[in-house]
């Protein structure tokens, strides 16, 4: 039988010490990038793989991130958490480090025990909304000094945040609207405790008032940020007498319920009313007609949290660090001028 690699072995091919070896494997900092080199490439020369029981309690580490989120309902799909995971998993990888993926209820009164059954697990937290704009969450996290970054909007002192340029996003994809020739755009807000549901209109709101379009809130409906609460917005705000031409969803699930309601209600999209969404999901690309939408940095921002986590827990690192990427319209055929017959109940 064939002996296994050893970490002996690795360090001899390499030329360095074992302790150097454990350094490289341990991701310590200070450690030269031609090492570092050499002893990777001595370990895949030998398919040398490290203990990850050894490397524990050689460093006092899990070696191990935990991802957590808010699941309200574990048979739907969320593209925007499942992207995140791949994107962060990734990037654990480059590190030496797995992944813990852990959805807990938001709602739950036992949410601040999970945290902590799983913060005693894991060296550090990548906490995504609407968790990490709970104010429970972000008291767990300062009072037990939680090594984290929060995917959010709204800043914790000390700590990281990913965040995506929503305001700005939000506006620029109303101004393409506008630019259309809309005038009454109906739009459906996210979920009232997220952070980025109020961006998104605050962007909705200053493209309108920069173009002296008057904001008329009989346009403005309350979504969920799923499929279900879009459908129900889309079928009141076509439902009334003065119609919206274009509806503006503030995620793409919502959308997919806006041209659903559209369909079942004889609303030819885009000939009759524009559909425009935010996130850019799988769903974007294969709806009929496909759908504009806003397209977020989703392997960007994944990353940028792991990398930043890491750098937290390798060098003791703390204070604040907000990170705001840009997001990205993407024109398709669900979004056009709007007709002569837009802006009428329909027969």
């Amino acid at each position: 039988m064939l002996r296994r690699p050893t970490i002996d072995d690795v360090a001899g091919l390499a030329g360095v010490s074992i302790k150097t070896v454990s350094r490289v494997f341990n991701r310590a900092p200070n450690v030269r990038r031609e090492t570092r080199e050499k002893v990777f490439a001595a370990a895949e020369t030998l398919h040398y793989q490290p203990n990850l029981s050894a490397r524990q309690l050689a460093s006092n580490r899990t070696f191990l991130v935990g991802l957590v989120y808010d699941d309200p309902d574990p048979e739907t799909t969320n593209d925007y958490v499942t992207a995140i995971q791949s994107g962060s998993l990734l990037a654990c990888r480059d590190y030496g480090y797995h992944l813990l993926i852990n959805p807990v209820s938001v709602s739950s009164p036992k949410l601040i025990d999970e945290l902590t059954a799983l913060n005693r697990q894991v060296d550090g937290l990548i906490v995504l909304q609407p968790l990490s704009d709970v104010r429970a969450v972000n008291q767990f996290i300062t009072e037990n000094d939680v090594a984290c970054v929060r995917l959010s909007q709204r800043p914790l002192s000390g700590y990281a945040s990913i965040s995506v340029a929503d305001v700005e996003a939000a506006d620029e994809m109303t101004e393409h609207l506008l630019s259309l020739g809309h005038r009454r755009i109906g739009f459906i807000m996210g979920h009232p405790e997220h952070g980025q549901s109020h961006d998104r209109m605050a962007g909705y709101r200053r493209a309108l008032e920069r173009n002296g379009v008057p904001f008329d809130p009989k346009l403005v409906a309350q979504g969920l940020f799923d499929y279900d609460s879009g459908y129900a917005c889309a079928r009141r705000l076509l439902s009334q007498g003065d119609l919206p031409t274009a509806i503006f969803a503030s995620n793409d699930p919502m959308a997919m319920g806006v041209l659903s309601a559209a369909r079942e209600m004889e609303f030819d999209v885009p000939g009759k009313l524009s559909v425009a969404g935010f996130d850019d999901s799988p769903l974007a690309r294969h709806a009929y007609p496909s759908l504009t939408t806003v397209r977020q940095p989703i392997a960007s921002i994944a990353r940028l949290a792991t990398e930043e986590l890491m750098q937290r827990l390798q060098n003791g690192g703390s204070g604040d660090a907000n990170h705001c990427l840009k997001a990205e319209v993407i024109l398709r055929a669900s979004t056009a001028a709007p007709s002569p017959q837009a802006g009428h109940a329909s027969s």
